[in-house]
Order: structure tokens, then sequence, then C-alpha cells
């Protein structure tokens, strides 16, 4: 017997806080009967209805994709623009855990595991994300010592993991910098790199957790493997 939230969630129908509002909200039946009681408890025969679809408890799936530029994160566009769900070939509805931005590449995780998803974006997780990063402008020493003071965002100082200088291009007048950061909030690199008056040219994801682009080109993708599952099970605690 598990949670029903967590059973939804880990169908990939939502994130586990978006099912429990559509229990709250009753859009949830189990057995023909509607359900708003959060930590309602079912079992792999009760029959889950959300929204009026019927929940297929499907395997679950883990994909590691090198996303190109000019892809959105997400599952559908309404502008019609290719998303990162477009490039997986997979019939199981799966999820990005995060995002990147339109213009960014790299490293992006999609799965229809709801409850690693929510391990791995839970802030108090402080799950590592690498970027390397291009920038207009040279990047000087002080400018480095600003950077990994961080920055305020929401009301929080965001403070960069590790911040290094990689290589400067004097003729171009472009820097490229390596910046590790734990928050994940929206545009912060950007930010960070304008706090020293610098706009982003080339935004690539590395890494995220123990997790690397390795080989794979940009469009390219593959499976977890079930140990590299394991392993972010063990690393990143149950929220």
């Amino acid at each position: 017997m598990e949670r029903l939230q967590k059973v939804i969630a880990n169908a990939g129908h939502s994130s586990r806080r978006k099912a429990e509002e559509l229990i709250q909200a009753g859009k949830v039946m189990v057995n023909d009967k509607v359900v708003t009681e959060l930590g309602t408890k079912v079992s792999s025969n009760d029959k889950i209805v959300v929204e009026g679809i019927l929940l297929q408890k499907d395997e679950l799936v883990y994909f590691l994709l090198n996303k190109p530029v000019n892809i959105i994160s997400t599952t559908s566009d309404e502008k019609g623009r290719k998303c990162v769900t477009d490039l997986i070939n997979t019939d199981t509805r799966i999820y990005p855990v995060g995002r990147l931005d339109y213009d960014a590449s790299g490293l992006l995780l999609l799965t229809n595991d709801g409850d690693l998803t929510n391990r791995l974006l839970h802030p108090s997780n402080e799950v590592p994300k690498l970027y390397l990063v291009k920038v207009d402008g040279v990047v000087k020493g002080f400018d480095i010592i600003q950077m990994k003071k961080g920055i305020i965002i929401d009301g929080i100082n965001c403070i960069p993991d590790r911040v290094k200088l990689k290589r400067v291009n004097k003729k171009s007048q472009t820097s490229v910098l390596e910046i590790t950061i734990h928050d994940g909030k929206t545009h912060e690199i950007k930010k960070l790199c304008a706090s020293i008056g610098k706009k982003v040219i080339k935004l690539q994801r590395l890494t995220f957790g123990m997790l690397t682009i390795g080989g794979l080109n940009p469009g390219e993708y593959r499976r977890l493997t079930p140990k590299e599952v394991k392993v972010l099970y063990n690393e990143y605690k149950k929220q």
C-alpha cells in the first residue's frame, strides 16, 4: 500500500505537490469514489482516475538527454516550438527534472519517477549542477571574487559553490567560466554574470549531481543504468 499522491507522481501524471492539490480539489477518484484526504493509501489493484483520465501504472524510466539550444524544457508549448520530450523515443509519459533555458544546452534528466524528481529538486538536498558559461567581455580576478559573494534572488542569498575562470580571449573580448550552483533559481547563472556586468553568450550544463553529459552529442540521449538510479536514491534523501 502506498500513499495516493505518491502513486500519481510515480505514474508520471504530475509532481507530488500537484497531485496533492488535485486530491484536495476533488479531482481524483479511487474505485469510482472521489478521494480528498491526503495520505489515503491505495494498492496496485485499485482503479485511479485523475482529472477524468485513468491512471496508467507505467514502468519507471530514466533518460539523460544532451539538450540542444532552441528546445523548450517542457512537455508541450503553446507556440508550437519543439520540446525536449519530442527528442525521446518512448511511449511513456515523461517529464523533465527541472529545466534549462530555451537558449541553453546540456544535461537534462527526464523521467516518470515523481519520487526521484522530488528528491533531486528539493532545495534541502542541494544537488550540484556544473555549467560551462561563455560571456562577453574580459572577466578579471575581482569579478570572480564578486561572483563568489552571491546574489539575492527572491529574498535569498544564492551563493555559487564554485566559480572558475577557464580562459579569456582578448581578441574577441570574451571569457569562459565554470560555475557550479545548487540553488537552481530561474536564470540564476545569467543573473550571477549580470552582477559583474557580463552578458551570457553561451550556457551549457555539464553535470547534474553525479550524472555527466559524457559523450552525448546535442540531441542524443541514453537511459540511466540501474546503478545510476540506485546511487541517486541513496545520495539524496526523501522529502
